[in-house]
């Protein structure tokens, strides 16, 4: 373990610390938001515009990396995230929220890439899914301890922008100091949509749906949790005991996907997320541990199928064609999450508040549908042929070498021919 983790400990510490102040920020402008008297619709356009920056950064990233190297890119990517996590506390206006939010997402899509990268080039075949695993860990700890961090301060003080603003601000320190080589440049590939849905029309469809989802859950649930209480505590406690939810459902649900069809575990997961949606919307709130039993629950179900969706569509693709599907398939997440906040909004704006996990469950139960059908359309990829979940999990966390220019006369390279086409 030692050996494995020495030559990116810099690295991982620097992720802690972003994703802990990342985390803080996520919840604590939902809540301030909210306190401040947005509208449904401003506060589900503040989730959109995170992702449609992310959309951007995905993008644009490798360009930016391949012109300043990953070590440049990273500091100058932090020091801007951190300058507009106390530009929401100066001005607190939608429309500026809206274009500060971008801006965050934008720069967390290129941290993202120069982390993962980094992460891939320090790690082999042997040891590449116990990296991504302690990576995927650190990531949704310190996530869960940056929500907690809202009990802290009153939201609507600056305290704890502050704070958020410092954990990022020193997220450059260990990468800057580190005397560990940068990767090699970043290579492009491009993303072809027909062929990826000529491939896999669940894992495009389940991508999609994770999207509309949980982009929707990351823009309004805080505003849901606060429903019933304006104690700060119970929101940061309800975001966090989701997360905790998906955390743990990952590897339970990935070692049994790899075991069966996965198109199965999907409807599984569906009808999971969608039976906690329904009870979020049924449950008093004043039943304390049934809302957070159910908010359990929804973390348990909905979290996971982002890299159930990704590994299953790598069933049918070659190895080489993995890193372009994985940036096809982060492309159709982000079109979700940029739309399905929006959606979600207006749902509330006119039904109210606790309509919003009845969106979800909607969302959830017609993927489940959709997955039944094309279970009873084509038969699944062969057990002995799906890549293991470890890898998986990697795949589903890349979000760099998108490039809409880059080999555009190449196909999307698809199942072998003893392989079913059409999952």
């Amino acid at each position: 373990m030692t050996a494995v983790v020495a030559p990116i400990f810099a690295l991982l510490l620097s992720v802690a610390m972003l994703l802990m102040g990342h985390g803080l920020q996520g919840t604590l402008l939902p809540v301030r938001a909210n306190l401040e008297a947005f509208s449904a619709i401003d506060i589900g356009v503040l989730g959109s515009a995170y992702f449609l920056g992310f959309a951007i950064g995905c993008v644009a990233g490798p360009h930016i990396v391949r012109r300043a190297g990953h070590i440049r890119t990273f500091t100058a990517m932090v020091a801007i995230a951190s300058c507009v996590v106390l530009g929401h506390a100066l001005v607190v206006q939608p429309l500026v929220w809206w274009l500060l939010r971008m801006a965050t997402g934008l720069c967390f899509a290129v941290l993202y890439m120069v982390i993962e990268s980094w992460l891939n080039e320090k790690s082999s075949n042997t040891n590449r899914g116990l990296v991504f695993s302690i990576y995927t860990i650190i990531n949704l700890t310190v996530i869960t301890i940056g929500q907690m961090m809202l009990t802290l301060d009153e939201p609507t003080d600056f305290p704890l922008f502050a704070l958020a603003s410092i954990l990022v601000s020193l997220a450059a320190v260990p990468v800057a100091l580190t005397r560990s080589p940068a990767p090699a440049p970043i290579e492009s590939v491009h993303i072809r949509f027909r062929g990826l849905l000529t491939t896999s029309p669940v894992g495009v469809v389940g991508c999609l749906a994770v999207g509309l989802a949980n982009g929707a859950f990351w823009a309004l649930a805080p505003v849901f949790a606060q429903r019933a209480s304006t104690d700060v505590a119970d929101v940061a406690l309800f975001m966090s005991i989701a997360v905790i939810g998906g955390a743990i459902a990952q590897w339970p649900l990935g070692r049994l996907s790899d075991r069966m069809d996965r198109r199965r575990v999907i409807v599984l997961a569906c009808i999971g997320a969608a039976a906690a949606g329904v009870a979020l919307v049924l449950v008093d709130p004043a039943w304390k541990y049934a809302v957070l039993a159910a908010a359990f629950g929804y973390g348990l179900f909905a979290f996971p199928l982002y890299a159930l969706a990704v590994a299953h569509t790598n069933d049918y693709v070659e190895p080489t064609g993995y890193v372009e599907v994985a940036g096809g398939l982060l492309l159709v997440f982000g079109l979700g999450a940029v739309v399905g906040p929006i959606i979600a909004s207006l749902i509330v704006r006119f039904v109210g508040i606790d309509s919003l996990f009845g969106y979800t469950a909607f969302v959830h139960v017609a993927t489940a549908v959709f997955a039944l059908y094309r279970v009873r359309r084509r038969a699944s990829a062969p057990i002995e042929e799906h890549i293991t979940f470890a890898d998986a999990l990697r795949v589903a966390q890349t979000t760099s070498n998108v490039d809409p220019l880059a080999h555009p006369e190449l196909d999307l390279p698809a199942a072998t021919s003893d392989r079913p086409a059409n999952p």
